[in-house]
């Protein structure tokens, strides 16, 4: 049998996965593909955001997800607190730089005559070229 941690974390990560996802595609309008029980999550979810911010709702709203898995998984009575992550000292914090690589001699030499070169794309416009995409998919099949 699993140890009370293991399934403490397995369900913390598969509740903040899950309540992320649900609440991506509550946004993109597939809200009634949902299962009941993440649409009675988001609605509490909701309705919670009236009366506090978006941060304090989302962090209860996956904290009761996680209750609710961590008792589907075996786990027997309140589910444990997350640890706390130790703060970081600012003053004893070293930033790690990774040393360029070396290019061989023929990429040097291919690069230098011009053959081939090669032009990124943009992230910007790799974005809008999916939303693009995917408008043009919804409004073909509605």
């Amino acid at each position: 049998m699993a140890s009370k941690s293991s399934i403490a974390k397995k369900a913390r990560a598969k509740a903040e996965a899950d309540f992320t996802t649900w609440l991506m595609m509550a946004k993109l309008g597939s809200f009634d593909e949902l299962p009941p029980n993440a649409q009675s999550f988001l609605n509490c979810y909701r309705s919670r955001l009236e009366s506090m911010s978006e941060a304090e709702s989302t962090d209860l709203a996956v904290r009761e997800v996680y209750g609710a898995y961590y008792s589907e998984m075996g786990g027997v009575g309140a589910p444990p607190e997350p640890q706390a992550r130790k703060p970081t000292t600012e003053g004893n914090v070293v930033g790690l730089q990774k040393q360029p690589k070396r290019r061989s001699v023929l990429a040097a030499t291919r690069n230098s005559t011009g053959s081939t070169t090669r032009q990124s794309v943009p992230a910007l416009l790799i974005f809008a070229g999916m939303v693009a995409l995917i408008v043009a998919y919804r409004f073909l099949m509605h």
